[in-house]
């Protein structure tokens, strides 16, 4: 089938010159709720008083991510946009990536292709970081998930990105450069997520995994289902029985030359490109949100593309398992027992607990490969939706140095992450009385007992699990995000990589 172009790069640069000399479609300037723009004093003279009878008013007051564009006369930008980013006091990095975001969205939608936007002083966050987070923003704003429409005109995409920031310029454009990368990887993932699982079967997910990897240097190894079947993974095998399309495993290698041989960080993502629950059905309703199960395989092989494009110092090793979980006449069904291939046993309560399987033998892989430390990132549990709702990703895992390493980058990354329990006592939920272990522990605390299956296969390295099944899928359009997929995990997978002195030794 073909679609439209999803999204687009745009050349992103930064200038020095006054707000008033930049010359550029539209002019994005971040505001406070209490700011005074007294950096930008001309401005409110420059609209004729608009801004300051806005405020008067309340039409615009700068709450998060609120848009004000008035009329401004003697500058050169063809627009100015004051963009909200709420109080002072709430401020963090992602408030000015949103705002960046949210600007690109409003040139977008009024058909303009250059944008500039201002770090002011008054923003409490380096030049560097401001450059980073802008950068992304920008190029995260610059995504149209409406692939397969005929009938709508084509997208307008931003083409020229300036941004006014005072620092070092060699530092502030390298925090650009690394920013544009960033976002660039995110919407890869953005568009493999949002791609129909008739379009994007378990071989096409490899073959583009395996374009999109080598085009950054990567090495790739794509598994078919001979090869799996020679590893003995009868836990992918087995979720794969009931679909016509074989599965794959995709194993995708960075090796830096000047990185030590360890640590190796693993990054392990479920590759589910359509979950029907298998013969434990899902309902129908919403079913097909369930083309996005892959999207923490997305997120590993956008995140493994970022790290190689931006030289992370640190060796990597990607494992994205893929394959559909359907009703097939050869179906798992509830009561079957498969052998992993580590050779542990598992009952199958419930063939909608697939993903965990898939992990289990991907985890595996990744530590017979090398892996010193792993992080799996899965559209896992509707209980973790449960917990935490849409906004925020469940994180668990061990030592409580490593997760938490892996808690500050997702932070800066802008990806919200919440440390869940994993306690020894819940194991006790998904024990079996005929294997190992039983593949799920029931309704209580779900999202753990999930987890902690899939550390069952981690052979106790630091190990950390996100459960993205709430943050993978905006289910309604914000201002900085249209609705469907988020990219979540990408960048969070980046920074960790990059940030390699801070836990190599864990």
């Amino acid at each position: 089938m073909s679609t439209q172009t999803v999204h687009r790069t745009p050349s992103v640069g930064v200038t020095s010159k006054s707000t008033r000399d930049i010359e550029t479609d539209i002019l994005i300037v971040p505001v406070f709720e209490d700011d005074v723009l007294a950096e930008e004093a001309e401005l409110d003279a420059a609209s004729g008083g608009e801004i300051a009878g806005a405020r008067t008013r309340g039409e615009f007051k700068g709450k998060d991510y609120e848009a004000f564009i008035p009329p401004v006369r003697g500058w050169k930008a063809g627009r100015v946009a004051l963009v909200g980013m709420g109080r002072r006091r709430d401020f963090g990095l992602d408030c000015l990536r949103r705002a960046a975001a949210t600007g690109a969205l409003a040139a977008r939608q009024r058909r303009l292709q250059r944008m500039a936007i201002v770090h002011g002083a008054g923003i409490p966050v380096s030049a560097p970081d401001a450059a980073q987070v802008l950068a992304e923003g920008a190029v995260l704003g610059n995504f149209d998930g409406a692939s397969y429409k005929t009938t709508d005109p084509p997208p307008v995409w931003l083409e020229d990105v300036q941004l006014r920031i005072e620092g070092d310029p060699g530092t502030v454009q390298q925090a650009v450069d690394r920013g544009r990368v960033l976002g660039e990887c995110t919407n890869i993932a953005r568009e493999l997520a949002n791609e129909p699982s008739n379009a994007l079967t378990p071989r096409v997910f490899a073959d583009r995994a395996a374009t999109i990897a080598r085009g950054a240097g990567l090495s790739v190894d794509a598994l078919d289902e001979t090869r799996i079947a020679e590893l003995r993974m009868g836990l992918l095998l087995g979720v794969a029985r009931g679909s016509q399309e074989p599965p794959r495993l995709v194993v995708l290698q960075y090796d830096p030359k000047p990185a030590a041989r360890t640590p190796v960080l693993g990054l392990v993502g479920k590759g589910i490109t359509f979950d029907s629950g298998g013969i434990s059905i899902k309902p129908a309703e919403n079913m097909d949100k369930m083309k996005d199960d892959m999207s923490g395989g997305a997120a590993v092989l956008a995140g493994m593309v970022a790290i190689a494009r931006l030289q992370a110092p640190v060796r990597c090793i990607g494992v994205i398992p893929m394959t559909e979980n359907m009703p097939g006449g050869r179906a798992l069904k509830p009561g079957d027992v498969l052998v992993s291939a580590e050779g542990k046993t598992v009952e199958v309560l419930n063939t909608d607990a697939e993903g965990r399987l898939t992990l289990g033998d991907a985890c595996w892989y990744a530590r017979q490969l090398g892996a010193t430390h792993l992080v799996d990132v899965a559209t896992l549990t509707g209980a973790c939706v449960v917990a935490l709702g849409r906004t925020t990703t469940g994180l668990f895992g061990t030592p409580d140095a490593w997760v938490e390493q892996v808690r500050r980058v997702g932070e800066r990354a802008g990806d919200r992450l919440w440390r869940m329990p994993v306690f020894d006592d819940y194991k006790e939920l998904f024990k079996s009385e005929i294997a190992d272990v039983a593949n799920t522990g029931g309704r209580a605390g779900g999202a753990i007992t999930a987890a902690l299956f899939i550390k069952e296969f981690t052979g106790d390295l630091p190990w950390a699990h996100l459960d993205i099944a709430g943050t993978a899928w905006a289910e309604e359009a914000k201002p900085y995000q249209p609705k469907g997929a988020t990219g979540v995990a990408v960048r969070t997978l980046a920074e960790l990589a990059l940030a390699v002195d801070a836990w190599a030794t864990l």
